[in-house]
């Protein structure tokens, strides 16, 4: 077979398709994300693999609802064919030729011996023009065999467990677990001698299990502590976040059904809900790492799950010091903003570890203050004792009973509290968070997505213009110029690093502007030969205006902090 090969695809009513076929692994299907897609309801969303290579032909059916044939036989299994012959698929005739055999016109299909009755997996119209993509890296021959080999085994594991049967009889969590243990594992020793060489049983066994019970292939991702990211792009492509870079998952979920019955384990203890009604949900795992998911049909490559993970040891300062994400001086000076009361704002882009960061300084509340923390799914891990917890609740299944932020920021209110922490300012809450700063409850904290603290009071106004006031531009910048003193800016580098990039103070309203100078800012220098981002955050020179009020309350701070030529002796 050392001459070029080509795929010819035949369709009643259309035009003979041509397309050059270099060796390797197709997915063939009806979701766009397959290598080669047939966009009709007779062709299932993953229909079949072709196998093209030097030494053979072949082709695979993946339980395909309408089935997959070769002349006229319906393929149970892989099956070997020679060039010419003709693979049908629904209403489409395939045929792999040497690449030197003219255009012929197509000959007419060929009935299957056993016709099933066609079950279309989707309402989708034929799309008018077949496509032929490159854009999604294969999975190797080994990793489709042992994907294959996982769902049959997978399959037969729920036909002997019987669920329905266990549910009514009231089996719990842990019976079913041990039952399913069990059954996995006779299944394995029952097909040992037929494993293909290379597949570890025990590692094959341990998948299924935690695909059946568990959370599948996201257990191993989850105890790897390099890992601070996953991100599950329909059921056969996960990619991992490691040291800031992004990398593809060796493992991959049997199916979509699999993907789905995770994300119901995910989200059923918060009493959540993901359906067609609502088919997108934020939640948590019990460590707290955050986790979103969204399913049909908004999202047409079948179900994703985003989780960003916590850390099991929660970051200190001196550990974001040591990382480089911080300096000694400026930990030093956020702490006495800390105990001064000082509002402070965390802002950054997605993914610049503001949730992290604000963890860490919330670390500098004294013991004998009330804490309220306010959130949209809980996150933060704050080691005082007197800390009071509210989550935000999404609408039931009758659209109705929703609890917003807003809502729990000014129930906050009622409820004595001397620090208000919010999780993140997104909407009109900013506006009830604007007034408490304003009111009574200073050294409160958030988080703010912005791209630069500039970008952060712009997003303010915007964010209180949310909440539904018709309040004047001056009236809001006022508002903001009082109630914010410091803002923490978080970047993250394109070596990945996340880091704290500027330190800035609100120096109040002057004409209709707010005034900002910056404390401490990241000066790059330049890359090292692996691309690591050079450079060091060092205080600008700028001194803060309440420097006079830090000795009046008690606390003692260096002024060289914010010398730059002292800068070195706080990069420590």
């Amino acid at each position: 077979m050392a001459e070029p090969l080509q795929l010819v695809i035949h369709h009643e009513g259309d035009d003979e398709q041509r397309f050059k076929l270099p060796h390797g692994i197709y997915t063939i299907g009806q979701d766009k994300h397959n290598k080669i897609v047939l966009q009709d309801p007779s062709i299932s969303w993953k229909h079949a693999v072709l196998s093209i290579s030097d030494r053979e032909l072949a082709v695979e059916d993946l339980n395909s609802t309408t089935g997959t044939y070769l002349e006229g036989e319906r393929i149970r299994d892989r099956k070997v064919f020679v060039s010419g012959q003709r693979i049908q698929m629904g209403t489409y005739a395939l045929q792999v030729l040497p690449f030197s055999t003219p255009k012929a016109p197509p000959p007419p299909p060929q009935p299957p011996k056993a016709t099933p009755a066609a079950t279309p997996a989707t309402s989708m119209p034929r799309s008018e023009s077949r496509s032929f993509p490159q854009q999604k890296k294969s999975l190797s021959p080994d990793a489709l065999i042992r994907r294959n080999i996982k769902k049959q085994v997978h399959k037969e594991l729920l036909d002997r467990l019987d669920l329905r049967r266990m549910t009514a009889e009231n089996i719990e969590e842990t019976g079913l677990q041990t039952r399913a243990r069990e059954l996995v594992d006779q299944i394995i020793t029952d097909v040992r001698d037929r494993l293909p060489a290379g597949i570890d049983p025990q590692r094959l066994a341990d998948e299924i299990y935690n695909e059946a019970v568990k959370l599948g292939p996201l257990e191993d991702y989850l105890a790897d502590d390099s890992i601070t990211e996953i991100m599950v792009n329909g059921h056969d492509q996960i990619y991992l976040e490691r040291n800031g870079r992004l990398e593809r998952g060796e493992t991959t979920f049997v199916d979509d059904n699999s993907v789905q019955a995770v994300i119901e384990r995910i989200v059923s203890p918060l009493g959540r809900r993901i359906d067609e009604s609502r088919p997108y949900v934020d939640a948590r795992l019990p460590d707290g790492s955050r986790v979103n998911a969204i399913i049909h049909p908004l999202s047409l490559i079948g179900p994703c799950v985003t989780i960003r993970k916590f850390s099991k040891k929660p970051f200190t300062v001196d550990k974001l010091i040591e990382i480089g994400a911080m300096t000694r001086g400026l930990a030093l000076f956020a702490e006495i903003c800390v105990k001064m009361r000082k509002n402070i704002i965390i802002s950054g882009g997605t993914g610049t570890g503001k949730t992290t960061f604000l963890n860490v300084i919330s670390n500098y509340l004294p013991d004998t203050e009330r804490i309220l923390t306010v959130e949209d799914a809980a996150e933060l891990q704050l080691p005082q004792d007197h800390v009071v917890r509210l989550e935000a609740r999404p609408a039931n299944i009758e659209g109705t009973g929703a609890i917003t932020i807003r809502d729990l920021v000014r129930n906050a209110l009622r409820m004595r509290p001397d620090r208000i922490v919010v999780g993140e300012c997104r909407g009109g809450e900013a506006l009830d968070m604007l007034q408490a700063m304003n009111t009574g409850h200073e050294g409160s904290l958030t988080t703010v997505h912005a791209n630069s603290p500039r970008d952060a009071m712009s997003r303010l106004e915007t964010m209180v213009l949310m909440a539904g006031m018709d309040l004047p531009i001056r009236a809001i910048r006022e508002q903001i110029g009082s109630a914010i003193q410091i803002i923490i800016h978080l970047s993250r580098f394109p070596d990945g690093s996340r880091r704290v990039s500027k330190m800035t103070e609100v120096c109040g309203l002057e004409g209709d502007r707010i005034v900002l100078q910056d404390l401490f800012e990241f000066k790059q220098i330049g890359l090292d030969e692996n691309g690591k981002v050079l450079g060091h955050l060092a205080p600008t020179g700028n001194v803060p205006t309440f420097i006079q009020d830090i000795q009046a309350r008690g606390l003692e701070l260096n002024p060289a902090v914010f010398d730059p030529q002292y800068a070195e002796e706080f990069l420590r």
